[in-house]
């Protein structure tokens, strides 16, 4: 009889619990469970990184289904952030949402409403000195910083094969220092073509190949640099010597885009400066993080001649890093823009843009170049924009792409490519020596800065706004 009672006291214990349940808390299911529910109802493949689900919620998952496969997971993977891509027949890849990446189609519809807004010239020029105007305002560049002495600090110069090189710093604000190294031709006064050379964000363990160290930074700027161009290779803020005054989480904020797009302009300035360096001839190449700086300087700053940017213009892709997308350049106007679009700001001033079948620049034969081609076509210049895409290739500044840009850069800035030639016609880089990290400091392995040298995103910022 206890026994009975017992059992009968559990159950309705239980049911009371059942009965007083809230509605959130009966519905709510793991995310990997409603995922398997969704394969099975819709006979579709999901498929998707286990660390992304694994502790992920759905709330009244049953009540957002649909009879539409596609409205049902947008109702389910909206609400968690997340995205999907259809793949291949009734399979979708699922993503975690990122600010800075949009579907493909979106891309390619914003695209088609920006070039329907600038049908002849007059409107696309206003279309760019509009969007000039809002970028450097969105960068906090408005109005542009007070120029003041350079000041540049050289090490000693190093003679190799058909060039020279040296390391020098730059101070781009007072107090704030740029580092590089100057390439120079090993023959001949001037006045020569010169080159910016930015970097991406690619790292390794080994700071030999680390940003503007990596051997195939070195290779094309001193391949550039024997084919009679002045060369500076350059880093981003907050990255190689630049962390002797700021962090490096600091390259991971709107700050970094500030700086790194007004170095740029200081280093136009510098190469200007230069008794044997041709101001009407600038050219700019950059891969990945370093491509957008190519086009964002090149949209932002007249004095550019030649761009090639490199495995970064995409129409639906705006960058990883707050360096790039960190401030919102991307909103301005109503339209908006997009980094295809920025591009198109070089028009119609030369440009190669370099893409490959691996990452966020697949599309780029037959989104983002017939749109670039429009864009030059309202100058009745469409010859004067490029696209070289390496289908089989991957996100990097490989050979075949600095190939491609050799070629470019010596038809439009005048430069000996036979210079780098070997007997066969080949062009070789045999003849370029890869420099360690060491050798390619301004301020050496100790890292002694110059007495002025400010220290702390906050001192860059006070010192920026005195300018201003």
């Amino acid at each position: 009889m206890r026994t009975n009672l017992l059992i009968f006291v559990f159950l309705l214990s239980a049911n009371l619990a059942a009965f007083n349940q809230l509605p959130q808390d009966t519905y709510r299911k793991p995310l990997k469970e409603v995922l398997n529910d969704l394969e099975r109802r819709y006979d579709i493949n999901l498929k998707y990184d286990e660390n992304l689900v694994r502790e992920a919620e759905v709330l009244y998952p049953s009540w957002r289904y649909r009879s539409d496969t596609e409205e049902t997971l947008r109702n389910i993977l909206y609400p968690l952030d997340m995205l999907f891509t259809e793949t291949g027949d009734k399979t979708y890849q699922i993503t975690k949402f990122n600010y800075y990446e949009r579907p493909v189609e979106e891309g390619r519809k914003h695209l088609e409403k920006l070039l329907a807004s600038y049908p002849a010239l007059p409107a696309w020029e206003s279309r760019r000195a509009e969007l000039r105007k809002c970028m450097l305002e969105q960068m906090n560049l408005t109005p542009l910083p007070k120029k003041t002495p350079l000041n540049p600090i050289y090490t000693s110069k190093r003679r190799m094969n058909g060039y020279t090189v040296e390391n020098v710093a730059i101070e781009t604000i007072p107090g704030v220092y740029l580092c590089g190294s100057l390439y120079k031709p090993a023959k001949g006064k001037g006045p020569f073509p010169a080159v910016l050379c930015t970097h991406g964000h690619a790292s390794n363990d080994d700071l030999n190949k680390y940003g503007r160290y990596r051997p195939d930074h070195q290779y094309r700027c001193a391949m550039l640099a024997r084919m009679g161009a002045v060369v500076f290779s350059y880093e981003m803020f907050a990255w190689g010597e630049s962390r002797l005054q700021v962090d490096s989480e600091v390259h991971r904020t709107g700050l970094a885009l500030t700086m790194q797009t007004l170095n740029s302009m200081r280093v136009i300035d510098f190469l200007t400066s230069l008794p044997y360096v041709d101001p009407k001839r600038i050219g700019i190449t950059g891969e990945s993080g370093g491509g957008t700086q190519t086009f964002l300087l090149t949209a932002l700053d007249d004095r550019i001649a030649v761009s090639v940017p490199v495995v970064m213009v995409s129409s639906y892709f705006f960058g990883g890093c707050p360096c790039e997308s960190g401030l919102p350049i991307h909103s301005c106007t109503s339209l908006g823009t997009n980094n295809v679009e920025i591009a198109a700001m070089a028009s119609p001033r030369p440009m190669l843009v370099i893409s490959d079948g691996d990452d966020w620049t697949r599309h780029v034969p037959v989104i983002e170049f017939p749109y670039l081609q429009k864009v030059y076509e309202l100058f009745g210049m469409k010859e004067n924009v490029e696209n070289v895409h390496l289908a089989n290739e991957g996100h990097d500044y490989g050979i075949s792409k600095r190939l491609a840009m050799y070629d470019f850069m010596s038809r439009h800035l005048g430069l000996d490519i036979n210079a780098v030639r070997d007997k066969t016609g080949k062009t070789d880089e045999s003849k370029v020596t890869i420099e360690n990290y060491e050798a390619m400091l301004v301020f050496g392995k100790e890292g002694k800065l110059p007495v002025n040298a400010v220290k702390g995103p906050e001192a860059i910022q006070t010192v920026l706004k005195s300018l201003q």
